[in-house]
């Protein structure tokens, strides 16, 4: 009896610290808040787990003059609510920069690590959202969007609100889900980020053109033509996000990722 409580007790405790790797791709866009003077805005994505605790920073872009504009951010990344910009604030890994000078599409992705490396256990998580567009506290918002990391995918549209839209959220375990290759099929596509949703393929030689979203969906498909050497793909139909456009010549698939930004 005791042996097959240890055997229980030591699957039960495998199954709490399983680390499955895998990528989260994360996309939205900014809407643009007319209300208020200009454009610039200071923004910060990270990942914490499903009580709130930090994790990894994957995004922050913020100044001098800003410092005090991302208070969630910074006291849960280490540091205090009056100076994101403080050292102490932790952003290993992620893009830094200035503040924004225009709204717009953001994409990123998490490798399923810590900040420091390691590979987190799987379970419930949270990305969130920290967005300042102007002095005050209504002129601000922070949002999360929840997520299972572990052996099966998720795969979320969460729903537009005033100031995010085009929200697409993916975690694929390794092996599953998309991502970009290049092969001996040479591929121009244009314009990247499309305003409208329609893109120019431009390729040597190709039988089939088609589009995934992160899930690995296909969202359009077209066979190619003899002798054509372009095609162009509409996807005005879908919302913005993070797509892929694959060139297939019969041997080979060359797949590049491609942004929605209407």
């Amino acid at each position: 009896m005791k042996s097959i409580f240890l055997s229980m007790s030591l699957f039960a405790c495998t199954l709490l610290q399983a680390q499955t790797q895998g990528t989260l791709s994360f996309s939205f866009t900014q809407t643009a808040h007319t209300a208020y003077t200009g454009s610039k805005n200071v923004m910060a994505v990270w990942i914490q787990s499903s009580t709130g605790t930090f994790i990894k920073t994957r995004m922050r872009y913020a100044g001098g003059g800003t410092s005090d504009h991302l208070p969630t951010w910074a006291v849960n990344s280490g540091g205090t609510a009056s100076n994101c910009m403080a050292t102490a604030c932790n952003k290993v890994g992620a893009t830094t920069g200035a503040t924004l000078t225009s709204f717009g599409t953001r994409t990123l992705t998490w490798d399923g690590t810590d900040a420091s490396g390691n590979i987190v256990a799987d379970g419930t998580y949270k990305v969130t959202i920290e967005s300042c567009w102007n002095h005050g506290t209504s002129a601000k918002t922070t949002r999360s969007f929840t997520f299972t990391k572990g052996t099966a995918a998720d795969v979320q549209t969460p729903a537009d609100d005033a100031n995010f839209t085009g929200i697409a959220l993916a975690w694929n375990p390794s092996g599953a889900g998309v991502t970009e290759t290049a092969n001996d099929i040479i591929v121009s596509i244009h314009p990247n980020p499309s305003s409208n949703g329609v893109f120019t393929v431009d390729f040597n030689y190709a039988m089939r053109v088609s589009a995934l979203n992160l899930a690995g969906e296909e969202v359009y498909t077209e066979d190619i033509k003899m002798n054509e050497n372009s095609k162009i793909v509409n996807l005005s139909n879908m919302p913005n996000g993070v797509y892929f456009i694959c060139v297939e010549n019969g041997t080979s698939i060359s797949k590049h990722k491609v942004v929605i930004n209407k």
